[in-house]
């Protein structure tokens, strides 16, 4: 060997041995940098806890924390916890029962809480409070709680060991629920306080919450030991170690991984060698493979995330949630994708049967949204119940296929019949609708337990059942409208025609943007054009800019032909064709402060 490829093959040696070394630590950033700190209402959340968006390695099974509207929720057997602190010097967290509170003056207690197999347990901070509801008899030396008691049937509480032994309530009281608070001396008294008094110490206690130790899971206590981080596989049931070097164990990382790496790296150098001999181009052909190693470890995670994501929701809703299916279900459902019942501007609509029933299959294109965003979507429209909103009844987070499963509207969209050239629909058809789309999107905005904003309410997103009920669908741009700020948008939203006029100034999305896009749909219904129509003269192309001058005519005069669809040959009510353009005049409206609100 020469010195020139001495000196290439030590070169080549030391270059992989490094990409091996660096490779572990980019392996370390693909894992465990997945799973950084956050923080949810002021709640530092680490491992061993997680945010549901994480990989399963991020925390302990069951240790999944949901950041809710507000607070950071933890779910233990199938019950709801606020997290109010937690302490990971001490490993301790503070929980508070989210559902004790009914009533703001009279707390009760409605879980028996199971801890089950997680490495969870009660600290010596905590004390128990025992509760006996609707009893038809008395309880000997029990605290009668007034504001719990029912008709004649009174309801008791016993506080730690005040409660006598072999207590005989089975068949006297309706149920039996052990609460934990905790122990600030004080709470030991509240058998000797007035009522008032007792009901205002009862809410400050359970409000306080309790404490939970934790210890390290036994199946973990090996990787841990090894600087592992202790996960788990929902697909096996089984618990995994994950490694810094960024392989995977069953039970503990060990000192091997590592010589093994450098071994590999050194019969990859010989291989690259002997090759380089032969070929300088060899040198480039390992580099490629390692890079889409690293990708296939960052793909895996995403995935870990959106089951995550997928699981929190479905835990969060419960029955309410709709029903998540895979991409391969999807495909069996729609026959392979083989009737499409249209093209919209975020994917194709297909029809497919779902237990005998027809269903309208939306495959959502891939997008810069990730499966959070998705979920967001998703949960809009499952907060939903009205006979003019679209149901949806499953959807599909797999991989990068996302798909929303509705209810078949056997006579399509809006738009097919308003711009047909023959009108079918007459004016009591019409008329229903619009009435229809308005008590739809007043829900929306009013009768949701969360307001939502749609921001592209338009024909094409307004389907018809086999009744011609209308019902609003197309949740893509939907927000929840926590509050009444305005959310402003740096991104094209909603659809030109409908868009309001302080949108395209200043980016500003509200409740009057619905409002706006409402106004634009009963013009269509009332005159038979679309939003914008180039074939029309100059100066008139825009259906919003063209009727403002005939408002005033048509409801001063009572005179609607100039704005009336020429298609109805004047059938139509008078009083009903007034009321659609005056609701059509002020939802249009340049100034969103003038426009009406819907209810």
């Amino acid at each position: 060997m020469c010195p020139s490829q001495l000196f290439s093959f030590l070169f080549v040696l030391l270059l992989l041995l490094f990409i091996n070394s660096s490779g572990a630590n980019t392996n370390t950033s693909t894992s465990f940098a997945y799973c950084p700190s956050s923080i949810c209402h002021g709640i530092n959340i680490s491992y061993p806890f997680d945010s549901f968006t994480s990989p399963l390695y991020c925390g302990y099974p069951g240790f999944g924390i949901h950041c809710s509207q507000t607070d950071p929720i933890l779910n233990i057997s199938n019950v709801s916890f606020a997290v109010k602190h937690i302490n990971y010097t001490t490993y301790s967290l503070t929980l508070e029962d989210i559902d004790a509170f009914d009533s703001r003056d009279c707390p009760r207690a409605h879980h028996n809480l199971t801890l089950g197999d997680l490495p969870l347990k009660y600290s010596e901070l905590d004390l128990n409070l025992t509760f006996y509801f609707n009893c038809i008899n008395s309880l000997s030396s029990g605290r009668s709680l007034d504001c719990l008691n029912s008709g004649g049937n009174k309801s008791y509480l016993y506080i730690e060991d005040n409660e006598p032994d072999h207590l005989n309530w089975y068949g006297i009281c309706e149920k039996k629920v052990v609460a934990t608070v905790m122990d600030s001396g004080w709470i030991r008294e509240l058998g000797a306080v007035i009522d008032e008094e007792l009901n205002r110490r009862l809410v400050a206690a359970m409000k306080e919450g309790f404490v939970l130790d934790w210890g390290v899971a036994t199946e973990c206590g090996k990787c841990e030991a090894s600087e592992g981080r202790c996960g788990y596989d929902n697909s096996t049931n089984e618990s995994l170690c994950y490694c810094k070097d960024g392989t995977l164990k069953f039970d503990h990382c060990n000192a091997l991984s590592a010589a093994v790496g450098a071994a590999i790296a050194v019969t990859c150098c010989l291989m690259c060698f002997f090759r380089f001999r032969k070929t300088r181009a060899a040198r480039c052909t390992m580099l490629p493979l390692c890079a889409r190693s690293r990708e296939g470890s960052d793909h895996k995670d995403l995935l870990y995330a959106e089951d995550r994501i997928v699981d929190a929701f479905l835990r969060q809703y419960g029955s309410l949630a709709p029903t998540a299916y895979s991409y391969s279900n999807i495909k069996k459902m729609t026959n392979s994708f083989k009737e499409k019942l249209g093209e919209g501007g975020y994917g194709g609509v297909y029809k497919g049967n779902l237990n005998g029933h027809p269903v309208a299959v939306k495959i959502l294109k891939a997008t810069e949204g990730n499966g959070e965003d998705f979920i967001n979507e998703v949960a809009s429209i499952s907060r939903t119940s009205h006979v003019n909103i679209v149901t949806l009844v499953g959807f599909c987070l797999n991989r990068r296929e996302k798909a929303l499963i509705y209810e078949f509207m056997p006579n399509g969209s809006l738009d097919k019949h308003i711009y047909d050239e023959n009108l079918k629909l007459g004016w009591e058809m019409l008329y229903k609708i619009a009435l229809g789309i308005a008590r739809g999107l007043e829900y929306l905005h009013r009768g949701c337990n969360s307001r939502i904003l749609h921001f592209d309410i338009k024909p094409h997103n307004i389907l018809l059942d086999e009744d011609f009920c209308p019902k609003i669908s197309d949740f893509g741009l939907a927000k929840l409208a926590q509050d009444a700020n305005t959310h402003v948008t740096t991104r094209v939203v909603g659809t030109f025609g409908y868009m309001a006029p302080e949108y395209a100034s200043s980016g500003k999305l509200t409740e009057k943007s619905d409002i706006y896009s409402f106004g634009v749909v009963l013009l269509e219904l009332i005159t038979g054009r679309k939003p914008v129509d180039t074939s029309q003269p100059l100066g008139e192309e825009s259906l919003v800019e063209w009727a403002r001058p005939l408002f005033n005519h048509a409801l001063d005069k009572g005179e609607f032909d100039q704005l009336a669809d020429p298609r109805l040959e004047n059938n139509y009510v008078a009083t009903e064709m007034f009321q659609l353009i005056e609701a059509a005049a002020a939802c249009v409206r340049h100034s969103a402060v003038k426009r009406p609100g819907m209810g």
